[in-house]
């Protein structure tokens, strides 16, 4: 798309113009239409996090959409990702849009957990429309006790000076 037939041939438009365009190869550092689409996907997903005692709770509204079309998973140890998907429906014959103002599309979102946040437990339930995922927390660390060294008399020290007159009595 040519920005100066729009009469807007500022520096600005032509810079983000090379930074979308997937045909514009020589900005290797620039960021992919991939990463502007990720990051509408997880801006357009909504969430609540809650902490209670034992574990994380994340609650995430998603009317219409079946178990299938939600994904929940772990990256890097750490990083719990929610994503999917909410397709168009099915068009019906003599049917059109008048409006269409619900969301379609991909969706995501990624939340780095807490050290303490058990990542061998997690569990999801999606019920009336809303997704909620529970993390457990690991149990705190015990305190260490404090390790006691068992001192003991030094029989060296008595053998080296016998016959100096030194005597225990």
């Amino acid at each position: 798309m040519d920005f100066r037939l729009m009469g807007l041939d500022s520096p600005l438009f032509h810079a983000l113009h090379h930074m979308v365009d997937d045909n514009d190869k020589s900005t290797t550092n620039a960021p992919t239409q991939t990463y502007f689409r990720d990051a509408k996907a997880m801006a357009a997903t909504p969430a609540d996090v809650k902490e209670y005692p034992n574990s994380y709770v994340f609650i995430i509204d998603m009317p219409g959409l079946k178990s299938g079309d939600i994904k929940v998973q772990m990256e890097d140890d750490s990083v719990l990702v929610i994503s999917g998907e909410r397709k168009r429906e099915e068009e019906k014959e003599g049917a059109k849009y008048v409006r269409m103002e619900r969301r379609i599309g991909k969706f995501m979102r990624k939340f780095v957990l807490p050290e303490n946040a058990n990542v061998e437990a997690i569990s999801a339930v999606c019920q009336d429309g809303v997704l909620t995922v529970t993390v457990q927390k690991l149990p705190p660390p015990e305190p260490k006790k404090p390790k006691t060294v068992e001192v003991k008399l030094a029989v060296l020290f008595e053998k080296a000076f016998e016959g100096y007159g030194y005597d225990d009595e």
